[in-house]
């Protein structure tokens, strides 16, 4: 059985025990109705993000260019940047899923090089003298980690799948470890300040379930096993950096159980960068 194959019928499954789960859930459960509201968003996302895939570089294109522009929108939302750094953000998450689509080669120095200088060409031709820098170096931060690693949805290929799908059941991992095993003792000490609730327990409830996951869908290797569980664990640090200075608890308020896209694809996001580069 394919890739794509083994990963639908996994993302099925779970998706149908965690269903029964949820619905047996018990309503004095304090937490019940925002689980049941997550699992809802799942059972939508999952068909969209695996049937794209499916379709091969044209659909993972069209996946990757949707859910760039919707994710730089909330990034300049947070990062205070205007609406040249706006439009320059759009274009480089619709242009660079492109290229990775039809013109493969042409990602390379290059193309950084245009990047670096389309972030600071609106400082520059605007004349920015009080923020100019902020805003370009936040402009560059957004390509980094939004545009960049979302063309590794056509880049990876059947693996982009796994990595999705791993991503989505580590993150679970993570909560599950942290709420049973991160109580007490030294695996509840907290990973890092910016995410207090964020501990080596859930850390290690990630690493075992993006392993499992990986093994499941038949794409397990060591160093994809490692790219995943540090997207998994660093990337929602990440978003919580930004998120901090920005003074926000959400990217946005429209993703049932979730707040907004980059609040649920901010572990895919550095998962897919750091697959890229183990797989190449």
């Amino acid at each position: 059985m394919s890739t794509y194959g083994r990963t639908a019928l996994v993302t099925a499954g779970v998706l149908g025990v965690s269903g029964l789960a949820v619905a047996a859930l018990p309503a004095r459960l304090r937490l019940r109705a925002e689980v049941r509201r997550r699992w809802r968003t799942w059972a939508l996302a999952a068909p969209v993000y695996l049937g794209a895939l499916f379709l091969g570089d044209g659909g993972a294109f069209a996946l990757a260019a949707a859910l760039g522009v919707v994710a730089v929108t909330e990034y300049v939302r947070m990062a205070g940047l205007g609406r040249a750094e706006h439009a320059v953000l759009c274009a480089a998450a619709v242009a660079l899923p492109a290229l990775a689509w039809r013109a493969p080669p042409l990602l390379d120095l290059r193309t950084a090089a245009l990047l670096l200088l389309a972030a600071a060409l609106p400082s520059l031709l605007g004349g920015n003298s009080a923020s100019g820098f902020t805003a370009t170096a936040r402009t560059v931060f957004g390509l980094l980690w939004i545009a960049v690693p979302l063309t590794g949805l056509v880049t990876l290929g059947p693996t982009a799948a796994a990595v999705g799908v791993a991503v989505a059941l580590g993150d679970v991992g993570a909560w599950c470890g942290g709420t049973f095993l991160g109580r007490r003792g030294a695996l509840a000490r907290p990973l890092s300040p910016l995410s207090p609730n964020k501990t080596w327990a859930g850390v290690l409830g990630a690493a075992t379930t993006t392993g499992l996951a990986l093994l499941a869908v038949g794409a397990w290797n060591v160093p994809l096993w490692g790219a995943v569980t540090l997207g998994c664990v660093l990337g929602d640090l990440l978003e919580s950096m930004v998120k901090r200075e920005a003074g926000v608890k959400d990217a946005g308020s429209w993703l049932p159980g979730f707040g907004g896209l980059l609040d649920r694809i901010d572990s895919l996001l550095l998962a897919l960068l750091l697959a890229t580069v183990v797989t190449r």
